[in-house]
Order: C-alpha cells, then sequence, then structure tokens
C-alpha cells in the first residue's frame, strides 16, 4: 500500500516554498513579513478579547502561516491545469470575479481549501485571472498575443508528469510530493527575460500594463504573496515611517468596530530590468514593473443582503461626482457612506447582514437537553449559554483587486472595458464549476447551529 500525504500537506509545503522563493526575489516582502509579525503581537497584546476569539476559533495558529498570492494566465489551457495543480493541494475554485467592471481586462476565481478544518490546516489561496484578449480592440495585436500565448507551455514536463500521475493513482506519496512542489514553483518563478521584442512589448503595453505582463514572458511570475493583519492602518502607518512606497489609500471598506470582508494596501510594483531579444537574437535591455508586496486584514463574511448593501454604498461613493477612489477626499466620503452599514455584532447578526459561528458556553452544555432544544440560537446567546464569532471573509473583492492592480500597473482607474461578465465561459476553459462562497459561508454557520443542539 502507498502511503500519500494529505492535500494540507502538499499545500502546507508549496505555500512555504512560495514563500520563501518570494522573500528571496522581492526582499521587501520579508520586510513585510517582519512588520506585519510585530503589528500582530501588539494587537493581540493590547485586545486580550479578539486573543480569546481567534483562540478558540483555530485562527491564531494559520495567523502566522496566512498568505495569498496572485497570478495571471493567458490560456484557457493554462488556467485547466492550474485548476488540477492547485486540486492536488487542496485548493478549488470559489467565487467568480468580473475586473472588467473596473477597466482590467480578466476575469478570475480564488483557488482555496473548502472546509473549515482546511482552512484552519492551512489557508494558503491563489487569486488566479484569465486573460480576456477578446475584448482588445486592436484585432492584429490581438492576433499577434494569441500566437505567443500559443507557442509557450508554463508548466514543466516534470509538473505534468506527476499532476498525471497523482491522478491516476489517487495521490503522491511524501517524495513525490516534494518533487511535485518544486516542479510546480518554477510556473510561479521570476524570469529576467522577456520572449518577445522591446517593440511588440510596448505595444502590448500601449493595450494595458496587465496585458504586457501576461503576455511577454515564460510563464505567469507570482506578482505579490499577501501576509493577514490584525490591523491595517496600523500597518499602513508602519509601512510609510520605514520608507516603504505604500499606496494613497487602503481598498475595500472603511475603518470600523467590525471589520468586515476584506481590506488591503500594497507597495508599488518594483521597476525590474528585463532583456528583450531582438530580430537577431541580441538581448536588449529594458525595464517592467509587476511584482509587488501587499497586506490584507479580513473580517466578517457577509450574507447576501449584507453584500448587497456594501456593494450599493461603495457604488455611491465612486460614483459621486465621477472621482472614483482617487480624490484625496476618498477616505472621509467612504467613511459618511458606511455610517449606514450598522457597525455592531448583535445588529449585524440580527438584522442576517453576516455569518456568525456559534458556540455553547459551560452553562448551555449543562443545560438538559430538551430545554435546550426548545431555544432559539439567539435566545441561547442572549441568556448566556452561547457565544457567537464571526466568520472569517476568506475570499475576494473584485473592485479592491482592480484598485490594487491599477495602483501597481502605473496609473488611476481605468475605465477602457464595460462590466463584461463571463462566469459560464471562465468555467468552460477551467473545467470546473466555481463553488459558490455564500453557500460555504452558509453552510459553516448552520454547522455551527446545529452542533448547539448535540
Amino acid at each position: 500500500m502507498t502511503a500519500f500525504v494529505t492535500p494540507d500537506r502538499i499545500r502546507s509545503l508549496f505555500a512555504q516554498a512560495m514563500s520563501d522563493m518570494y522573500r528571496t526575489e522581492v526582499p521587501l516582502y520579508g520586510d513585510l513579513i517582519e512588520l506585519v509579525g510585530e503589528i500582530n503581537d501588539a494587537t493581540l497584546q493590547q485586545d486580550p478579547a479578539l486573543a480569546a476569539r481567534l483562540a478558540r476559533n483555530a485562527e491564531t495558529e494559520r495567523l502566522d502561516l496566512e498568505r495569498h498570492g496572485a497570478i495571471r494566465v493567458g490560456t484557457p489551457a493554462e488556467l485547466a491545469m492550474l485548476g488540477r495543480v492547485f486540486a492536488l493541494m487542496g485548493m478549488h475554485p470559489v467565487g467568480y470575479y468580473d475586473l472588467t467592471m473596473a477597466g482590467v481586462p480578466v476575469h478570475a476565481t480564488a483557488f482555496r481549501p473548502l472546509t473549515e478544518a482546511a482552512l484552519a490546516a492551512n489557508p494558503f489561496r491563489i487569486f488566479t485571472s484569465l486573460l480576456r484578449l477578446e475584448l482588445i480592440a486592436d484585432a492584429a495585436l490581438r492576433g499577434e498575443a494569441e500566437t505567443i500565448l500559443a507557442r509557450r507551455d508554463i508548466f514543466t514536463a516534470g509538473a505534468r508528469a506527476l499532476v498525471a500521475q497523482a491522478e491516476h493513482d489517487g495521490g503522491l506519496n511524501e517524495a513525490d510530493a516534494q518533487r511535485f512542489v518544486a516542479e510546480v514553483l518554477e510556473t510561479f518563478r521570476w524570469h529576467g527575460d522577456a520572449t518577445v521584442a522591446l517593440e511588440t512589448y510596448r505595444a502590448l503595453l500601449g493595450l494595458h500594463r496587465l496585458v504586457a505582463d501576461v503576455v511577454s514572458f515564460r510563464g505567469p511570475h507570482i506578482n505579490h504573496l499577501t501576509p493577514r493583519t490584525l490591523d491595517i492602518d496600523a500597518a499602513q502607518a508602519a509601512m510609510l515611517e520605514r520608507g516603504i512606497q505604500a499606496k494613497a489609500q487602503i481598498e475595500g471598506p472603511p475603518r470600523r468596530a467590525v471589520p468586515i470582508l476584506l481590506r488591503q494596501t500594497s507597495f508599488k510594483a518594483l521597476e525590474e530590468e528585463v532583456a528583450f531579444p531582438d530580430a537577431t537574437g541580441t538581448l536588449v535591455p529594458g525595464s517592467h514593473s509587476a511584482r509587488f508586496g501587499e497586506i490584507e486584514q479580513r473580517g466578517l463574511a457577509l450574507t447576501p443582503a449584507g453584500r448587497d448593501l456594501y456593494d450599493r454604498l461603495l457604488a455611491e461613493v465612486r460614483q459621486a461626482g465621477g472621482a472614483g477612489n482617487t480624490s484625496a477626499d476618498y477616505p472621509q466620503r467612504l467613511a459618511a457612506a458606511f455610517a449606514a452599514f450598522p457597525d455592531d455584532e448583535a445588529t449585524l447578526r440580527r438584522d442576517g447582514l453576516g455569518y456568525f459561528r456559534y458556540r455553547l458556553t459551560e452553562s448551555g452544555a449543562a443545560l438538559p437537553a430538551s430545554e435546550r432544544a426548545a431555544m432559539t440560537p439567539d435566545a441561547l446567546v442572549d441568556a448566556g449559554h452561547a457565544v457567537v464569532d464571526p466568520i472569517v471573509y476568506e475570499d475576494f473583492l473584485p473592485v479592491s483587486a482592480a484598485g490594487i492592480f491599477q495602483s501597481n500597473l502605473g496609473g488611476g482607474e481605468q475605465r477602457a472595458y464595460d462590466a463584461h461578465a463571463n462566469q459560464e465561459a471562465f468555467e468552460a476553459a477551467l473545467g470546473k464549476t466555481i463553488h459558490d462562497p455564500f453557500a460555504l459561508y452558509a453552510q459553516a454557520q448552520d454547522a455551527s447551529i446545529a452542533a448547539l443542539q448535540r
């Protein structure tokens, strides 16, 4: 009998290998890790209630491990193969994101663990975008980009062989898992030489900086890894204090007593030397900006009703006067608009705006089963027989993702593409159905309520 390692084990190996590689390639990432660690330690010392909440929800152990990465691929075939690779790591597509709504010609999903146990083991996520060449109006340049992408293979022969082996055998042993991680890591490695001439690169850059980034290289180099902080405002201030060029504004909702969804900031993309081949094969020096550092703070996962309210308030702020999120007064306008969003856990729970996890207290566990069964979850909470904790948002926000992309691609908001969602086409390219994140959060909440009666 072959002893296969678990997908959680493979994911943990890969996440650590990715972090080590990126720290070597982008030393500022190491500075962010240290900065976030210091802020998290200070926050937990200052807020014992938060520390206790993280501990009882198995979040303390995962906090230092937690990362998300992001890559961009150029073809449906590349996306489909990535789906097979991530499946071996216990990472599955969750959520569909249309970034054309914010002027970025891609749509995306997030590969991540599905179950609470897997998330607790290692919550590594990869936000994966697929370039939408069909949205590029220049037919000649679109055709050239398609030809360039068709010539490349972003996976090593070893990675392809190990994926096929694992799918056939039902898993990988420890030695093969280690080899698998090493082979797949090559897909995400930075390459300082482009595959296109400088003139072609500049033409692609004229279409969109992200198009040039996807098409011009041998692979979809990881463009950032993101640690999780417990106080992103403190992280933003610390970045500036240390001379790290942070983006001007934090993406996502404003600072609140009850954090919701996702807030993100980053340092500006690095200007890196790149060699471009000319017609004779001679390398011509140039540069490219793609890789940056990002920090995130995760809050309460919202229900569809809560998300509708969030999206409506955000749209009102961004559309006011056509200023978007680039105006100096944007943070003030954002905070003013979100005064309409309840900011205490009891109201959020009772109004059905967020997902919560229920647990019996000692007094609740001591109740006779019949008496406990006669009480609603809210009645148990009100009587002190149960406690509730926010379920953490594990996913992403398309407007925030686009804002991070744009700030690190050399410009402000862009409106070159109309909103053009097409989840059906994305799933066809991926060869998998995308999981509904709301359903996953609802399952977690329902399971905790059911456990109150057991």
